[in-house]
């Protein structure tokens, strides 16, 4: 799992407890920072689960050359 994956998954969580919050507050700011900061952390684990897949592939080319 890269680095990009764990971090996303981590920004995806705090941004729910970001909203959370801000809905249990009544902070409509917090609560559209918390939403952005999950879309970021999405975008960022899907850059990851790409990473991931390119690994693979030249990990599978490099063996099968072997």
């Amino acid at each position: 799992m890269s680095e990009n994956t764990i971090k996303g998954k981590v920004k995806d969580a705090l941004g729910k407890m970001k909203e959370a919050a801000g809905d249990t507050t009544d902070n409509d700011k917090l609560k559209a920072e918390g939403q952005a900061d999950q879309v970021e952390g999405k975008a960022q684990e899907s850059a990851g689960h790409v990473e991931d897949a390119v690994d693979t592939a030249k990990d599978s080319v490099t063996s099968d050359r072997k």
